[in-house]
């Protein structure tokens, strides 16, 4: 029987940080599904089975924090371990995010080992 890897949901506006954090994810061994941008992220965690989000912080239409809150405040989703992508190293943006529910934070550019790091020990506490 194969054993399901975990499923990693990474969501950016910027193709190229999804790329990169596709790559770097799968040859991590998870499986990656992407999304463009918050509205899209929704979807893909309503049609499927997301293990963890890597949400970018600033996208427009909805922010990564926006994005953060209304999955925290939908009962199938709430516990899903989001780990957010900053590019700022603004207090202020994590302390929203955490104040939000953030799991953990990444600020780009994300170093592999930093990524997959932090993706085992959020999948780990989740079990």
């Amino acid at each position: 029987v194969k054993e399901l890897m975990p499923t990693i949901l990474v969501v950016d506006d910027y193709s190229v940080t999804i790329r990169v954090l596709s790559t770097q994810l799968r040859k991590g061994g998870y499986d990656v599904v992407t999304a463009s941008n918050g509205s899209e992220a929704l979807s893909q965690l309503e049609q499927q089975k997301i293990d963890l989000a890597i949400v970018d912080i600033a996208m427009p239409d909805m922010d990564g924090i926006t994005l953060l809150e209304q999955v925290r405040s939908n009962q199938q989703l709430a516990g899903l371990p989001i780990v957010m992508l900053t590019a700022s190293v603004l207090d202020d943006d994590r302390l929203r995010a955490l104040k939000a529910g953030a799991s953990g934070f990444l600020t780009k550019p994300v170093s592999s080992w930093e990524l997959l790091d932090i993706v085992n020990r959020q999948l780990q506490t989740k079990t």
